[in-house]
């Protein structure tokens, strides 16, 4: 299997290069030139397997240019008790009749970017040896929170490795920044940046367009590459626990073979859920895909319309890590709606970047349609149905597992459809202390505590432990204390793979 450009610009290249390079030289972003197939007859031999075992099934559909041995290699190294402090590695839960929450947060940093990126660093050092580079790998990430931990922990003290990651100064939680600011490792650098999560994410694109750049530090001995979910490596094992979820709930009797289910996914930069659509593809009965949205409700707008438009107030909720305008994976899913067509693909980004808005063609709208549907919370939704999921089911929620529960419940109630429905749950509940204790308990159980002081309270309440990557976050040394313009971005990475 290769990967082409959805831009048409680009040669195809192995997986191995496409994980390295990160982004196609000509701005697009690498998928796979033909789908692979899992078929009934596997996958009802595959039900009730290990997660490891079925990451080795999936990634070796993708990988084709990884033997076995180096891709048993990566999955042992990356899903084993040590980094997940559940046996099944993604739990699912069962909420109700019919109804089921997949639990994407039991790795080191308590969200579910840690699926992908325990397992990157190791997919990336083996593609380096195989493409022959002898440039260390400088990793540039934009975070809206998640991401950027999960990344450092991943890439903390990997030979051949330098990771920089860039997060809105204002736009994550104190959680989310501690969890960064106090990152060890001697490869790992944490800026923040005054702005919001696009602006970071446009700084660190344009930098992969940058030619001079590129050339500059690879005289000081670094490649470019990305840990974002636009580096297919980001991208494939999140494909791995929606198979996961649906052979856990056919193991258990919960579905019967070739059922199909619904799965409602909270996104920000749509990968997450692009990695559900392409689980589809490859086989998963899907019947439908229901995209979660905030306030920031631009991917909301898209499939109800057709019309991707960024012009519009920017808002900071209190589900950050879908801060997002400007989601970048739907470029993949629009390659695969159009039929493979760069040239329309080209032609709407240009539109993007130029007017900020696009319109996709009628018989791509057609193909997005039937198959997602999608709403949005405000805030103050989310806070309600936190509480009465707690109140209703005693199970603890997040910030964007409750956008995610919301938007279930609106399409409920428009569509009547009573497909099994799995919850992605893609942070913990203690990761969003502040948020989860004033829902349910009230503002005044709030006051006049830090969100450090919240996880004992929460953990007291309910008594669930706090996660182990949360635990004492607070009593870290801060390490990293650099703020910068939106604008010094490049610079900063000028700085610290040639000067440091």
């Amino acid at each position: 299997m290769l990967y082409e450009s959805t831009r048409g610009k680009t040669e195809p290249v192995t997986s191995a290069q496409a994980i390295k390079m990160g982004i196609a030289p000509d701005g697009g972003l690498f998928v796979p030139d033909k789908p692979g197939q899992i078929t009934k007859e596997r996958m009802l031999k595959m039900a009730g397997a290990p997660y490891p075992q079925l990451a080795q099934a999936i990634l070796e559909l993708f990988l084709t240019d990884f033997s076995t041995p180096e891709i048993t290699s990566c999955v042992t190294s990356a899903y084993n008790k040590d980094k997940f402090d559940a046996p099944a590695i993604a739990p699912v839960t069962k909420l109700g009749p019919g109804l089921f929450i997949l639990e994407l947060w039991h790795g080191p940093t308590c969200a579910f970017k840690d699926f992908a990126l325990q397992i990157l660093p190791h997919l990336f050092t083996r593609a380096v040896v195989k493409t022959g580079g002898t440039e260390k790998i400088a990793i540039l990430v934009a975070t809206s929170g998640d991401t950027g931990k999960a990344a450092l922990e991943g890439f903390k003290d990997v030979p051949g490795t330098k990771t920089i990651v860039f997060y809105p100064a204002q736009g994550v939680s104190e959680v989310q920044k501690h969890q960064m600011i106090t990152q060890e490792g001697g490869n790992v650098h944490v800026v923040a940046v005054r702005g919001n999560f696009d602006q970071a994410q446009q700084g660190v694109k344009e930098i992969f367009g940058n030619v001079n750049l590129t050339e500059e530090v690879r005289r000081c001995g670094y490649y470019f590459s990305s840990a974002n979910s636009i580096n297919w490596g980001r991208l494939l094992p999140q494909i791995i626990y929606y198979f996961f979820a649906y052979l856990d709930l056919l193991a258990k009797g919960e579905l019967m073979a070739g059922e199909e289910i619904n799965f409602v996914v909270p996104t920000g930069n749509f990968g997450n859920i692009l990695a559900a659509f392409y689980a589809r593809q490859i086989g998963l009965p899907v019947h439908r895909l229901i995209l979660a949205a905030n306030k920031n409700n631009v991917l909301t707008d898209f499939i109800r319309t057709g019309v991707y438009d960024r012009n519009r107030a920017f808002f900071k909720t209190l589900s950050p890590s879908m801060d997002i305008l400007v989601s970048s994976n739907l470029e993949r899913l629009l390659f695969a709606c159009t039929g493979r067509d760069s040239e329309k693909i080209t032609a709407w980004m240009e539109e993007l970047e130029v007017k900020g808005r696009y319109r996709v063609d009628p018989a791509a709208y057609a193909k997005i349609s039937e198959l997602f549907w999608s709403d949005y919370a405000d805030d103050i939704k989310t806070m309600l149905v936190i509480r009465d999921t707690y109140r209703n089911y005693g199970y603890l929620v997040d910030t964007h597992t409750a956008v995610g529960k919301y938007v279930l419940d609106c399409y409920l109630q428009i569509t009547g459809d009573h497909h099994k429905t799995v919850i992605t749950s893609t942070a913990s509940p203690f990761k969003f202390n502040q948020s989860v204790v004033q829902a349910i308990w009230g503002k005044a159980a709030t006051r006049q505590k830090s969100e450090f002081a919240l996880l004992e309270f929460l953990s007291q309440k309910t008594g669930l432990p706090i996660p182990p990557g949360l635990k004492d976050l607070n009593a870290k040394p801060v390490r990293h204390t650099l703020t910068i313009n939106p604008e010094g971005i490049s610079w900063t990475v000028r700085k610290i793979l040639c000067q440091s």
